[in-house]
């Protein structure tokens, strides 16, 4: 199969994943994709060709780059003792302990070998846990210590896996040699990191010192720059390219606010790069291993040494027990900070340690790692149990992943209610470190949609209280788009029998105001203020008007006629229409004006008038939709007499629409302000609201910008 065929199929199949675990929540993104992985390899006898050279590379150096751009300075500083305990010690002591033990769980297995599949497994991988934290009251603490861990064990686990597989490709392995080259190796690719970094940072501000401001060119530069470190580290140095990723990454994020070039915009759009290449990666990462789960299988199978059920039972004895070793280490790490250091100030909880321990799940990293241990070793011979190797890394990280999906809800319950928790916060039960934020969920009382409504609604407000002579055209055409949207929103969030009432609303109230724009027309034509031509115009699109409107209540009947005119009549209009379709005569063009002009304001007149009716109770009908098609029938007034204006005019109203539409949105921002304050919604909730806002200001900026350039 073609690299670029298989590409556009793993990109395909990540973008179902993230569909399906919409819908499916209850289990992480990464299980689907690994599902579907298989379900590829099972039934379509899919494979990937990986390229060891370049696999690392691909995937390695921009996640662990991406990381340490997300590196969270304080949290993390904060955490920093048992984070490098944990990314250094834990991982050396997992490797050296954990080969011996899976040396003398499968003696067939090299301790090289050994050494190195338990060098690979010991990297955690937060992206994973993410998704299930969502539904879980997991401690912020552990959260914090598996992200700031992973970040470093990334390097510590990569650089003994790579010794591992040196020795066994080598058959040579010295302990001194091994201790100096891997301090070596670290401080090198430290430096180089820090350096590279350095001159890629002054190369951005040299190019703003001379006033180069591209966007596009400094987004792909950063995307470039972990490839250009790791290879830099790697090929000519021969030092760590992790280290070397993961440093620029810190420096890049502490520095960021440095560099003199660093706008907005282009902060905005490598965020969101980043985001995509990311969310690409990982899900390929989950998908190959997928995919290569059934190979590995069936090359254990055929090796005639190990069973399938005993390939499964080593993958879970592997699991337990670094999951042991890691509850170990964290509960020992936690008795000698309470009584001897005196750093921490709660007692040992074995909770705590077994919620670290199961949250460090292992992820694409590991994948990542065991795709390239080599084929063969230098004396030509296969790599000795490669098979079973990438069969029990894979099965680790499935169990992972299962194990953390099933009991952390258990350990650490999710959310729940509302009043479940208010009555939890009643009774004083623990909430680890998250009090503040559990009782700014308890007044989390409006949904996501509502608080949408009354931000929309505020805009409005704000709008029609400034509006004057001069801008009303800009205020009803703001005012429309606004109304578009609540109704859309209203459509999203609504039931059933509430959508099926406004649409009855609608229709009844459309039908008069239509009425009041035939009756309008009429009155025109009779008096001779418009021509034939005009006349029939209007005439046919108000009958397509009414015809839809039938259609919309079910009602199968004819189109309506015009009285007036005749088929053949027609059949010459529909000519002379034609006609002055090519070139228009000004005479039409103003009666048209005009038409629509009379016409809204008919129909603006007949919905007054029918509401006012003694039989008629105007709180029957909502006021949203009155409020809707009285805005559409100004709208229509404003564009009629706005028709034909100058250059000049049209440019002003371009900027009253720009300058009315940015202070709509700071009514939105204040809106949310209103709805935080009143414990209406939560300050998450705030924020994405906020975040959205941006967005809209930051495009409509854009957008601006082209139309005037």
């Amino acid at each position: 199969m073609h690299i670029l065929e298989a590409v556009l199929i793993l990109l395909g199949l990540v973008l179902i994943s993230n569909v399906a675990s919409h819908y499916i929540t209850i289990v992480p993104v990464s299980l689907i994709q690994i599902t579907l992985g298989v379900g590829m390899a099972l039934c379509f006898n899919f494979q990937i060709d990986l390229d060891t050279t370049w696999f690392l590379l691909l995937f390695i150096a921009p996640l662990l780059f991406n990381d340490g751009r997300d590196f969270p300075k304080k949290e993390l500083w904060e955490l920093r003792g048992p984070i490098f305990e944990n990314a250094i010690w834990l991982v050396f002591l997992t490797t050296i302990v954990g080969g011996f033990i899976v040396n003398w769980l499968i003696p067939s297995m090299p301790l090289a070998v050994c050494f190195a599949l338990i060098a690979i497994l010991s990297p955690t991988d937060p992206v994973a846990v993410q998704s299930i934290s969502k539904r879980v009251n997991l401690p912020k603490s552990i959260l914090h210590l598996v992200s700031g861990e992973s970040l470093i064990n990334d390097a510590s686990g990569l650089i003994a896996f790579k010794y591992a597989i040196a020795a066994v490709v080598t058959g040579y392995f010295s302990i001194y040699k091994a201790a100096g080259d891997f301090i070596y190796m670290s401080l090198m690719g430290l430096f180089l990191g820090w350096i590279l970094m350095l001159v890629l940072l002054w190369v951005r501000n040299k190019l703003d010192s001379i006033h180069f401001h591209d966007a596009i060119f400094s987004v792909v530069l950063q995307i470039l720059t972990p490839f250009l470190v790791y290879i830099v580290a790697e090929d000519f140095f021969h030092a760590s390219g992790v280290i070397a990723v993961v440093t620029a990454g810190i420096l890049d994020h502490v520095q960021n606010k440095r560099v003199t070039g660093q706008t907005p915009e282009i902060t905005l759009l490598t965020n969101r790069t980043w985001d995509i290449i990311v969310y690409c990666l990982n899900g390929v990462v989950f998908l190959i291993l997928g995919i290569e789960l059934p190979l590995a299988m069936r090359s254990v199978i055929k090796g005639n040494k190990y069973g399938t059920l005993q390939s499964i039972g080593y993958a879970f004895l592997i699991w337990l027990m670094i999951l042991i070793i890691r509850v170990v280490w964290i509960l020992g790490y936690q008795a000698f900070s309470y009584y001897v250091t005196k750093k921490e100030k709660k007692k040992p909880q074995f909770k705590v340690g077994l919620l670290a321990g199961l949250s460090g799940v292992r992820g694409a990293i590991t994948m990542a790692g065991v795709l390239s241990v080599p084929t063969i070793i230098d004396t030509g011979a296969p790599f000795p149990d490669r098979a079973l190797m990438l069969f029990i890394a894979a099965g680790v990280i499935v169990i992972s992943l299962i194990a953390a999906s099933i009991t952390l809800p258990l350990i650490a319950p999710g959310q729940g209610t509302i009043e479940t928790r208010a009555s939890s916060i009643k009774d004083n039960e623990p909430e680890d470190d998250n009090e503040e934020e559990e009782e700014q969920k308890n007044n989390e009382f409006v949904s996501y949609g509502v608080a949408k409504l009354y931000m929309m609604n505020s805009a409005i407000a704000y709008l029609e209280s400034n509006k004057t002579d001069s801008n009303q055209r800009a205020v009803f055409d703001i005012i429309m788009d606004y109304e578009v949207a609540i109704r859309k929103q209203q459509r999203q969030f609504h039931n059933r029998p509430e959508i099926t009432k406004n649409l009855n609303e609608t229709i009844a109230l459309r039908r008069v105001a239509l009425r009041g724009e035939r009756d309008a027309v009429e009155q025109l034509y009779k008096q001779k203020l418009i021509g034939t031509d005009a006349y029939w115009i209007a005439s046919r699109q108000l009958n397509r008007e009414e015809y839809r409107l039938l259609q919309a209540t079910g009602t199968k009947q004819n189109r309506i006629k015009t009285n007036r005119i005749g088929w053949l009549s027609r059949l010459i209009r529909l000519l002379k229409i034609w006609q002055w379709n090519q070139k228009e005569s000004k005479q039409t063009k103003d009666d048209l004006r005009l038409i629509q002009k009379v016409g809204s304001q008919g129909a603006i007149n007949a919905i007054n008038h029918f509401l006012n009716r003694d039989d008629i109770n105007r709180e029957d009908f909502s006021s949203q939709n009155i409020h809707f098609l009285l805005v559409y029938y100004q709208n229509r007034i404003q564009e009629a007499k706005s028709f034909g204006d100058s250059e000049q005019e049209e440019e002003k109203y371009n900027r009253q629409v720009l300058e009315l539409k940015t202070q709509a949105l700071e009514a939105e921002r204040k809106a949310i302000e209103t709805l935080i304050e009143n414990c209406h919604i939560s300050r998450n909730m705030g924020l994405h609201l906020r975040q959205n806002v941006n967005y809209e200001e930051t495009i409509l900026l854009n957008n601006y910008k082209k139309e005037t350039e």
